[in-house]
């Protein structure tokens, strides 16, 4: 158990590392050979277009095995970033779209793999906590890896970063190849193999909707303050755009120190309830960076930090727990979609709003969230048990999972005995 765990959290530093310098110096490269900054942002979408399509590319991990098919896209990753010690001048610039569109498919085809692989590796009162450390893995190195891809890329131009890049997802399929998998059930083909199935469990089963909703609240929110941040810094405070870089060390802090103990807090209270906690903890932040007092709003970049990644793992924990093995691909790209799709218009809906000024945003962000957060926990009085997901006929280690009179979710009694791994396995 302890090996697989660390394995996962070193493929998600593999994987952040190589992401995240690349996604930066990939926009600066473009720039820097068209001048052209609409260009520039244009390879961050390639890189985030994918996602809209999770609930189609989700489908394909589960109609292939899972562990072979994330190694095979990993080196796929690796294989095409070389191509980029092709690019001399604007002429070569399609190659820079190209592979960020690999990257964004890649990122969207390993996340729902690896979300179906981690239940195969881990015992359920485990998921909780390793993807706590994998969240407070890929923050931290989001601190470390723009700040290396843009020194490098200063040193040595962009195919020196390319060629490092293309080292990492290979580490990266090595670590999927030595997880030692304790369950290998073969794929079950649903009746129906579209992407519908996915989106009736998801919406179907309350211990994965309100968390998966709830995330999408807060991280639909969050694009919709980034350009009130902005404002906040510049209007509100007084302070040069340089101190966005204080404020978003002060995010990635909180992000660490939160995926550090969201583990033990879903295995304590479940994922619903930490999901709201989430929400709730966003919202406030919000409303601290109304305040015109900078230390104030350092503090609310902290909560920021805890709040969105508690919201996030809850989602992503609860899908893993509750979604049956078959199914597992397709709803975790579907719940990535709905969680990180509204960021495409909530993003130029704050960069609007903010011509009202830096704060009607944060505030009309932070009365989202709250509403969110009163209409699910308004459900608490329902005291009539939803009906378990599909996963409790099959997934061992786990027993029914069933909500609570209050209407939070509660995992039943996991099953932690030491299971030996069986031989050959595939997922």
């Amino acid at each position: 158990m302890r090996r697989n765990a660390i394995l996962f959290v070193a493929v998600s530093l593999l994987s952040g590392l190589g992401g995240s310098a690349m996604a930066l110096v990939a926009g600066i490269w473009i720039l820097d050979l068209t001048n052209s900054p609409g260009l520039a942002a244009l390879a961050g979408l390639c890189g985030y277009a994918p996602t809209l399509a999770g609930p189609w590319l989700g489908a394909v991990v589960d109609r292939l095995p899972r562990r072979p098919l994330v190694i095979a896209t990993n080196l796929t990753v690796a294989a095409v970033l070389p191509s980029l010690l092709a690019v001399r001048g604007p002429g070569q610039v399609w190659l820079l779209f190209c592979v960020a569109t690999v990257y964004g498919i890649a990122y969207v085809l390993v996340d729902a793999g690896e979300s179906a692989l981690l239940p195969a590796a881990l015992s359920g009162v485990h998921l909780g906590q390793v993807n706590g450390w994998r969240s407070s893995a890929q923050e931290g190195v989001k601190l470390v890896a723009p700040l290396a891809g843009a020194g490098l890329y200063a040193w040595q131009g962009g195919q020196l970063v390319a060629l490092l890049a293309a080292v990492l997802p290979a580490l990266a399929a090595a670590g999927y190849a030595a997880l030692r998998l304790t369950r290998t059930p073969p794929p079950v083909a649903p009746p129906d193999r579209g992407v519908r199935v996915g989106l009736t469990v998801l919406f179907g089963a309350v211990s994965i909707r309100r968390p998966v909703m709830l995330a999408a609240v807060a991280i639909g929110m969050s694009g919709f303050t980034t350009a009130a941040g902005y404002a906040v810094v510049t209007d509100t405070l007084g302070l040069p755009a340089t101190f966005l870089g204080v404020l978003l060390s002060a995010q990635g802090a909180g992000s660490v120190a939160g995926g550090l103990v969201v583990g033990r807090m879903i295995a304590r209270f479940g994922p619903t309830a930490v999901a709201l906690a989430g929400a709730e903890l966003f919202a406030i932040s919000c409303l601290g960076r109304c305040l015109p007092w900078w230390p104030a709003v350092v503090a609310a970049s902290v909560v920021t930090g805890l709040g969105l990644p508690w919201a996030l793992v809850a989602a992503v924990t609860a899908v893993q727990t509750h979604s049956p093995d078959a199914l597992l691909g397709r709803i975790a790209a579907t719940a990535n979609t709905i969680m990180f799709g509204p960021i495409a218009a909530t993003t130029p809906l704050g960069s609007a709003a903010v011509q009202l000024g830096a704060r009607p945003p944060l505030v009309l962000a932070a009365a989202v969230c709250l509403t969110a957060c009163a209409l699910t926990w308004r459900r608490r009085r329902d005291r009539t048990p939803s009906h378990p997901s599909p996963v409790s006929a099959g997934r061992p280690g786990l027993t029914p999972c069933a909500e609570t009179p209050d209407g939070l979710s509660a995992r039943r009694a996991p099953d932690t005995r030491i299971r030996q791994p069986s031989r050959g396995p595939r997922p």
